[in-house]
């Protein structure tokens, strides 16, 4: 009999992964002049902190995301598509350079885009 397949979180390896990822997507994102003012006024260690949550949760990880919703934590704050674009751009690239397979890293981007209206603010 084989084993159930494993949750993407697994296949991504696990906690670990989520712990080295955030900080290598975060340093991308940061770097990038079209999206480090999003994050000019923003607790690196909150975000780090509910980023981990979200990613082990929108993975099939054990972890609930435990912040605001997150139409709330958007709301107003004028995020574009090309914005959103941009930031899950360099969560592939990241993805891509830590070792995640193409199939792997279309699969993260899949569960992301899931949560695209509530980011962008036409989920209301």
């Amino acid at each position: 009999m084989n084993p159930p397949p494993s949750s993407l979180y697994e296949r991504l390896g696990g906690e670990d992964m989520i712990s080295a990822l955030i900080p290598a997507f975060y340093a991308r994102v940061l770097a990038d002049p079209g999206l480090s003012p999003f994050f000019s006024h923003t607790a690196l260690d909150k975000l780090h902190a509910m980023q981990r949550e979200f990613f082990v949760m929108a993975t099939g990880g054990p972890i609930q995301y435990s912040g605001r919703p997150l139409a709330h934590a958007h709301h107003g704050r004028g995020i574009t598509r090309q914005h959103f674009a941009s930031f899950t751009g360099h969560l592939v690239e990241t993805l891509l350079d830590m070792g995640v397979t193409q199939e792997e890293a279309d699969e993260v981007i899949e569960r992301i885009n899931t949560t695209s209206n509530e980011i962008l603010g036409t989920s209301y």
